[in-house]
């Protein structure tokens, strides 16, 4: 495991804590983690299951185009 810092609004942290619990986590870290996998595993399914997309990415890195921009194409494709 890598330790990291995330910052959060306090009322989402309490919630957290209050629902952890409820879910049959330890506490609301180990929810946490749930739920960033969980997301995490639904977006690679969404770039996985649209193969030419998923190599324009992989294409895109190759050719040394910024993370973020490549961030802001795909978000505005998925809103358009």
């Amino acid at each position: 495991m890598t330790s990291i810092t995330i910052r959060m609004p306090e009322d989402v942290v309490k919630e957290l804590k209050r629902v952890a619990p409820l879910l049959g986590f330890s506490g609301y870290q180990p929810l946490i983690r749930a739920y960033i996998g969980q997301g995490l595993r639904r977006d690679l399914e969404k770039i996985r299951s649209q193969p030419k997309l998923y190599d324009l990415v992989k294409s895109l890195r190759r050719h040394g185009v910024n993370e973020d921009v490549i961030t802001s194409a795909i978000a505005e494709l998925r809103t358009a």
